[in-house]
């Protein structure tokens, strides 16, 4: 019984290997694409270049967005990026240990010419995986922090109503749990 168990859950993990490796590469695509994005963006943000700054052109669009929506926006421009430097090293993990199996399969039949077939999937793909996922991290950690820097800059250029609310908001929470003290 345990034995078929074992050989339905090799079978089921070797299903996983294509479409995984599929989505190793398209990662990895994608980050150099993301990369390229950024690095067009950081060329016209040096320029001062509008089109650079793009958080501060919607508001400039669309006046009447408070910080939450301007936020909310640019963590829509940050997600894919994120999800990318997050997903990828787990692929890449799962890259990896698929074609171990039956490297390991080979090993025991002494087909040496198999195992270094495999082993060479699997490195090659974590390797994918960790590029990728290194490009991305940098793409929205600097990205983030444009995006601050935005904010910031929106903020002086108008006073935020959402502050006084939200200020007032603080103050009453803390005299609300000082009263019940």
């Amino acid at each position: 019984m345990a034995f078929h168990l074992e050989d339905l859950l090799y079978g089921a993990s070797q299903l996983f290997q294509i479409p995984v490796l599929v989505a190793v590469v398209a990662l990895f695509l994608y980050a150099f694409y993301a990369v390229g994005g950024f690095l067009w963006q950081m060329r016209q943000r040096r320029q001062d270049d509008p089109a650079g700054f793009d958080l501060i052109e919607t508001w400039r669009g669309n006046r009447h967005m408070n910080a939450v929506e301007l936020e909310t926006l640019a963590f829509r421009r940050l997600e894919s990026a994120r999800i990318v430097s997050r997903v990828a090293p787990m692929l890449g993990l799962v890259a990896t240990m698929i074609p171990m199996g039956p490297a390991l399969k080979s090993l025991a039949d002494g087909n040496f010419a198999a195992v270094g077939g495999n082993l060479t999937v699997a490195f090659s793909a974590v390797i994918l995986s960790l590029v990728a996922a290194s490009l991305a991290y940098w793409v929205v950690n600097v990205r983030r922090r444009w995006y601050a820097e935005d904010m910031i800059a929106i903020d002086r250029l108008r006073p935020c109503p959402d502050a006084a609310i939200l200020s007032s908001r603080a103050v009453d929470a803390v005299l609300t749990m000082e009263a019940a003290q």
